[in-house]
């Protein structure tokens, strides 16, 4: 679509597309920067189109999840959906391969993946590895098992992000620093697979003031995790909680991160897509303390225009190293203006870098502002990097949860007919799919709530 400044109204949402695939001998990258820079967000500081196409594409495999998350951006109708099949599966991949290239990080999610059987799974991370992109398991890790992680690390899975706050209820803790066992338990199951570790922690009313000391637990262990997202509560999908009801905000995270790694970190550097909606951080920890590495812009944009093109291996550091130092040396104009600044850079680290005996930890934190359902701005939709792969397309997360029901109750074409999400079974011809009845057994987030409340009176009036 073609955007302004403006909201999208009820009418602009329901009308909205899926990107169309793009013509032959279309250049991704070029594609992904013409956006940049028909949104106003193109400047020498941007990642998408020089980096890469497209931040990353999520590949949802399943709808149910084994949670009730009070923020949560399923729909209503989700665990009623059955799991699409594998060639429908399979055709995403291709698309997302086709649209975006190789390299392109495809997140493995749902609902929980973990869900999906587990042949399956493994086969779906097998087959976009073998499409030359980077497969990523997006989970709340309760049946992500140690034998299951090895599993997927042989199919070459990359990352793994473990979703782990305060908005899933789980039994037994009861603060976000309580969670941190768990999340240490996490750890330890991914440790010495070769996966890159991520945690997703939804940023809400509840936690907002004990971020700082989840961001300390991060950087304690930063020789296994490599990413920190923090995402900001937004009134979406299914969820009871709804908006924001203090200031959370991209700038007040920030600062929490700041206190909690007891370090400067520039948060207005990097940019990913749109300024609204992404902010990005990288530092290195050595000797348990975080140094800024981007908080130099011109040492940020001749980097970037050195390695635009380049490929980082995430799972071996001295790949990733080696990737950086070809990038710099087919252009030795940018090296001779990097060495100052590298040489800064280490001497403000010297003390720390000689206690950890010349280890240090990449640690990178990522903010992510999604938008309420019913408050998208048509300019942050068009220069998102966040999609989602639907049989029709790649359509922007934010726009795809404002009105998921339409794309998950929904007849897929296969080899054998049209699949129909409520049965399960392929029928001759699509037929429509109506949003089923909810029960106390499907229902999930405020229907859930509602459902009980609706019980709770019965029974209150039975009795009287």
């Amino acid at each position: 679509m073609t955007c302004d400044t403006r909201l999208l109204s009820p009418a602009d949402i329901a009308a909205a597309r899926p990107y169309a695939p793009l013509p032959d001998g279309a250049d991704p990258l070029a594609v992904a920067r013409a956006r940049m820079q028909a949104t106003g967000q193109w400047h020498d500081r941007q990642s998408m189109g020089r980096r890469w196409s497209i931040g990353c594409v999520a590949l949802e495999i399943t709808q149910r999840c084994n949670l009730d998350c009070t923020l949560c951006y399923l729909s209503d109708h989700a665990e009623a959906v059955h799991d699409i099949p594998l060639e429908a599966v399979y055709a995403r991949i291709d698309m997302i391969r086709a649209q975006y290239g190789p390299d392109t990080d495809v997140q493995i999610t749902g609902g929980d993946p973990t869900l999906r059987r587990r042949d399956e799974l493994v086969a779906i991370v097998r087959r976009v590895r073998a499409r030359g992109m980077r497969p990523s398991l997006f989970t709340n890790g309760i049946r992500a098992t140690r034998a299951l992680l090895a599993e997927l690390a042989v199919a070459g899975l990359v990352d793994v992000a473990f979703h782990v706050d305060m908005t899933q209820g789980r039994a037994g803790y009861d603060s976000e620093v309580a969670l941190n066992a768990l999340r240490a338990e996490y750890i330890a199951r991914a440790r010495g697979l070769g996966l890159s570790v991520f945690f997703n922690t939804t940023v809400f009313d509840g936690n907002f003031d004990q971020i700082p000391d989840v961001v300390a637990f991060f950087v304690v262990h930063a020789d296994v995790v490599r990413v920190a997202s923090f995402q900001l509560q937004a009134a979406t999908g299914r969820g009871a909680l709804g908006a924001r009801t203090q200031p959370i905000r991209i700038d007040t995270v920030a600062g929490r991160i700041r206190a909690g790694a007891r370090a400067e970190i520039a948060f207005d550097t990097p940019i990913a897509g749109h300024a609204d909606c992404n902010r990005y951080a990288m530092t290195l920890v050595a000797d348990g303390r975080v140094h800024d590495l981007f908080g130099d812009p011109s040492a940020l944009a001749t980097i970037l225009g050195a390695t635009a093109g380049v490929q980082f291996d995430r799972q071996h550091r001295g790949r990733a190293l080696l990737s950086l130092s070809r990038g710099l040396l087919r252009r030795p104009g940018a090296t001779a203006r990097l060495v100052p600044w590298a040489a800064r850079r280490l001497w403000a680290m010297r003390r720390d870098l000689f206690a950890a005996r010349g280890r240090a930890h990449k640690l990178s934190f990522f903010i992510h502002d999604f938008m309420d359902a019913g408050h998208l701005s048509c300019e942050r939709i068009d220069a998102c990097v966040f999609m989602v792969a639907t049989a029709d397309g790649p359509m922007s997360m934010c726009l795809h949860n404002a009105r998921r029901d339409s794309y998950i109750l929904r007849s897929v074409r296969t080899e054998t007919g049209w699949w129909n999400p409520l049965t399960g079974q392929s029928e001759a011809a699509p037929a429509p799919v109506r949003a089923p009845a909810l029960t106390r057994k499907t229902a999930r987030g405020r229907r859930r709530i509602e459902i009980d409340r609706r019980h709770a009176a019965r029974v209150r009036a039975g009795r009287t």
